[in-house]
Formats: C-alpha cells, sequence, structure tokens
C-alpha cells in the first residue's frame, strides 16, 4: 500500500485479500502443473469459485495475469542492474540472483503456450528482450564473460534453474541460488570446456509462445 494511502474497509478489503490469495494459488497450482483446472486454484486459495470468476474471466486471464507480473518484476531488476553504478559484472549478476530468487522465469517461460498473449505482453517481451541484450553486451564489453555464449544461453540456464524444486519453498530457494553461482562461475570467461553444438535461436524461443 502507497505511504499515506487510506486503507481499504469492508468488501473492498475482502475482495484484495482474495485476489492476493488467488494470485498466490494459482503461482503454486500452475507452476506446478500447467494443464490443472481453474477450480483447483480456487480450492487451494480457500475462495468460493465465484470469487475467482469475479476477478478472473476464467483460466487464461488467470494465466497471463501471472506471466505479466513475472514481467514486470523482470523489467524492474533489469532497469535496477542497468542503472545501477557498480561495476558491469556486479550488476549483471546481482541481476541473475534477484530474478533468480523471484522465479520469474517461472512465471514466464513455464507458462509459455498456455494462454495467448495480449499486445501489452508482446510490447513487454519486446522490451525485456532488449534491455537484457544492453545488460548482456555491457559485461561481455568487459572481457570477463566468455566469449562464446550467447544471451540467449544465459535464458535457457536460467529457465534450468526455475525447474529445481526439492523440499520446502525455502530450501528451493537455497538450492536454485547455490546451482546459480556454479552456472555463473562457468559463464566467466578463461579456462573452459568449449561449449558443444549450437546456440538457441530466436525462432525456437519465439515458437515456444504459440499456443498448443
Amino acid at each position: 500500500m502507497a505511504s499515506g494511502a487510506a486503507p481499504l474497509r469492508g468488501r473492498q478489503a475482502q475482495a484484495a485479500q482474495n485476489d492476493e490469495l488467488i494470485l498466490q494459488a494459482a503461482r503454486e497450482v500452475f507452476l506446478a502443473d500447467p494443464t490443472a483446472p481453474i477450480s483447483a486454484v480456487a480450492e487451494r486459495a480457500g475462495v468460493g469459485i465465484g470469487a475467482l470468476y469475479h476477478r478472473y474471466a476464467g483460466k487464461e486471464d488467470l494465466l497471463r495475469t501471472l506471466c505479466r507480473n513475472g514481467q514486470e518484476i523482470y523489467l524492474t531488476e533489469i532497469k535496477r542492474a542497468l542503472a545501477s553504478e557498480d561495476e558491469p559484472w556486479d550488476a549483471f549478476t546481482g541481476f541473475l540472483r534477484h530474478i533468480v530468487a523471484a522465479n520469474t522465469h517461472g512465471l514466464t517461460v513455464r507458462l509459455a503456450g498456455t494462454f495467448v498473449p495480449t499486445a501489452e505482453q508482446l510490447a513487454l517481451a519486446e522490451e525485456m528482450q532488449a534491455l537484457a541484450i544492453e545488460l548482456f553486451e555491457r559485461v561481455r564489453a568487459t572481457g570477463l564473460l566468455r566469449d562464446d555464449v550467447t544471451y540467449l544461453d544465459i535464458e535457457f540456464l536460467l529457465e534450468f534453474l526455475a525447474s529445481v524444486k526439492l523440499g520446502n519453498p525455502n530450501r528451493t530457494a537455497e538450492l536454485r541460488q547455490r546451482h546459480l553461482a556454479v552456472v555463473i562461475d562457468g559463464l566467466r570467461a578463461g579456462g573452459r570446456t568449449p561449449l558443444p553444438g549450437q546456440p538457441p535461436t530466436w525462432e525456437e524461443q519465439t515458437q515456444r509462445w504459440l499456443t498448443h
């Protein structure tokens, strides 16, 4: 709530609370199984199906909202990194740690192809791509980043990290940061094993957003 804003009361407060419960439940349900029915979200949230439909037109609307939330978090963090006065490598690795902690790739790539993106979301995706490449090229210019890795290689590595799940949420978050530390060391220039095969292409990346 914004500083100085009047607290919500009565039905407004209840609606806001229900929406928070629904979104949290949707994250848990759909990240575990994007094909789950919307009724599973209502059950997990502890709200009636009517309350859910009062806020969201259907499952696709809810999926789009989750994805957009992930996009907004990603943009906030990438803009913070680009504006940082830290050295490019430190700003870049800090950005990676923040978005892994926020699980933005779980909210975006994990849900890809399960709904039709809006024009707004497509525009956000283009902004995300442009800013991320800007940060990537800034780090590459320092010579600290291995020269045979691409921006999309890193995106797919972040997707792999989003798939890590073990024990409770705190344990999962701990392991993702542990494995990210291994990834970051592997991104450094210097002695390394040459990467086999070809890097992923933008055509391959875009194809995944087509609904199945």
